[in-house]
């Protein structure tokens, strides 16, 4: 994995372009901040003083990002003091932003077949690194498992891409994707109709178990979501032995490295180390992180 990347860390006063609001309290949030988009990489995150009078900034996953536009797009969910107060922010008005911070994903050429699994939070991450897959890695292709116990924060669809392994019932696509010609599907415990009714682990063993051994050997697996959810996703990429990075979701303060507040344990091997998520992650290799049996 790469160096981290705090010199490339700007700080910005950011123009609010547009502020969309979702059910259950999700919103989509995009601002102009050019410096912060011409280093966006997938998997990393921006930390948002959410209002002038509120000086705890707050982290958040980067959805989208246009370096030539100069603007940068969130999806987050207002469950706090300080995120119900930027849903309250107004186009026009600004926010101040400081990123693009943390290690990124990367992406091995030689493992043609990307299984992005995202679930709840972990969904920005996953439709960012799409995009920089479509744009950037033609010999790249994508396949994206989301999840969400919650209303998913776009209208479904049923898809018109067939995804080899899933059950043609479970059809609801995420539209932007499928504009993108990336397939995908979604789960859920909640009922909905066209949506996988369980885990997306579980689709996404449907869809390994589908491919051929040699096919397998093709994949990398990259993942964010909550932490019991990574857990299963470290333990579906070792059963197939399979390589697998995954974003992790923790608490920060000064989300630059400088408090420690966000430290998990990581293995190597040398030993285990105490690793801050801000800086030295938040992508990991799952290996280093989940121990397994």
């Amino acid at each position: 994995m790469q160096e981290n990347t705090r010199n490339t860390i700007f700080i910005e006063e950011a123009e609010i372009l547009s502020h969309e609001a979702f059910e259950e309290g999700q919103f989509a949030l995009r601002v102009n901040a050019p410096k912060c988009a011409a280093s966006a990489k997938p998997g990393q995150f921006a930390h948002i003083q959410c209002d002038p009078q509120r000086l705890m900034r707050r982290p958040l996953s980067m959805m989208r990002a246009s370096a030539q536009e100069g603007w940068v797009e969130f999806l987050y969910k207002a469950v706090g003091a300080g995120t119900q107060l930027l849903a309250q922010r107004q186009v026009g008005e600004t926010v101040n932003v400081m990123g693009p911070i943390g290690r990124p994903f990367e992406l091995d050429a030689s493992k043609p077949k990307a299984l992005l699994l995202g679930g709840g939070v972990g969904i920005p991450p996953m439709i960012c690194l799409s995009e920089h897959i479509k744009e950037n890695l033609p010999g790249i292709d994508p396949v994206v498992f989301m999840g969400s116990e919650v209303p998913f924060p776009f209208d479904r669809k049923a898809s018109e891409i067939v995804v080899n392994g899933i059950d043609q019932q479970v059809s609801d696509c995420l539209p932007l994707l499928e504009e993108w010609g990336i397939p995908s599907r979604l789960a859920s415990l909640q009922d909905y109709e066209g949506v996988y009714q369980g885990y997306i682990t579980d689709l996404a063993r449907n869809w390994l178990n589908a491919l051929s051994d040699e096919e397998r050997h093709q994949v990398e697996i990259y993942s964010c979501g909550p932490t019991p959810m990574l857990k299963a996703v470290a333990t579906l990429a070792n059963e197939f032995n399979i390589p697998c990075q995954v974003s992790l979701e923790e608490y920060m303060a000064c989300a630059v490295g400088g408090c420690a507040g966000c430290v998990v344990k990581v293995m190597t091997e040398a030993g285990d180390v105490m690793k801050r998520v801000c800086v030295d992650g938040p992508v990991f290799e799952a290996q280093t992180v989940f121990s397994q049996p």
